[in-house]
């Protein structure tokens, strides 16, 4: 790596290599934000690492923090994370019955804020208390975060678990598979599909693959991983179907002038 940041109480590091321009936006105790720009794609976006407190009574500045970024942010923008709370009751297992009402205040910043949960890939949880089997609990604690620039920005970006090493949480990688054209494409579905014998069983291969996270945040990349499965399958069953329209279509105009 080419470059490092950290914030005020060197909680939060962040390095990057020479891929990418970058520039600490502002830090405090519990968050680190940049402005990072790729340099062959131009591709700009605010990345916001946090460590977040364990009560959630000393979380709410950040969430604060976090509010008032997204009043400014007018540029993709993904939030990841030791976040220190849990999003619904199916994030822990073991010990004593969860209480949302410890989770109330993060989730409304998620909604005040415009954020959406990427999901994930991998392991349920992200941490464990390291006790033994009859006192063990997990928990996911980590997570990544993103508006809605984001998603169109980044439509194909993923949040992986890794195997835990040396630490009580997994690490999280966060790929953005970024696309190297500029134009926006957008999914667009044709009624001939259906009546293709490979047509529903793929979209029900596609659909039944696990991922996962809080239901609410499931469906997208669900419905991403779908969108981009049939466009490919489409092009493999019928060529650029677009491509061919406007061939066709300058065609007729040839023909109307001889």
């Amino acid at each position: 790596m080419h470059q490092v940041a950290a914030n005020v109480n060197d909680k939060n590091w962040v390095f990057w290599d020479k891929e990418f321009n970058a520039k600490v936006l502002d830090h405090d105790e519990r968050q680190l934000s940049l402005e990072m720009k790729h340099v062959e794609n131009g591709n700009l976006f605010h990345l916001t690492l946090i460590y977040a407190k364990c009560k959630p009574i000393l979380r709410r500045p950040l969430w604060e923090v976090l509010r008032h970024k997204s009043t400014t942010c007018n540029v993709p923008w993904c939030v990841v994370g030791d976040i220190n709370v849990i999003a619904s009751v199916e994030e822990k297992i073991g010990g004593i019955s969860y209480q949302m009402s410890k989770s109330l205040d993060f989730l409304s910043m998620m909604e005040d804020c415009g954020l959406m949960d990427l999901g994930f890939y991998g392991s349920k949880v992200t941490w464990s208390n390291g006790r033994g089997k009859c006192a063990v609990v997990w928990k996911r604690l980590d997570r990544g975060l993103v508006n809605d620039l984001w998603l169109e920005a980044f439509p194909a970006a993923t949040i992986t678990h890794l195997g835990s090493a040396g630490s009580d949480h997994n690490p999280l990688l966060l790929e953005l598979h970024t696309r190297q054209d500029n134009g926006k494409k957008y999914f667009k579905f044709l009624n001939c599909w259906v009546d293709n014998q490979s047509f529903l069983p793929l979209v029900s291969e596609i659909w039944n693959r696990e991922v996962r996270g809080n239901p609410m945040w499931v469906f997208h990349p669900k419905l991403k991983a779908l969108s981009h499965a049939l466009s490919l399958w489409s092009r493999k069953q019928y060529g650029d179907i677009f491509q061919k329209t406007k061939e066709y279509e300058q065609k007729v105009k040839d023909a109307e002038l001889i």
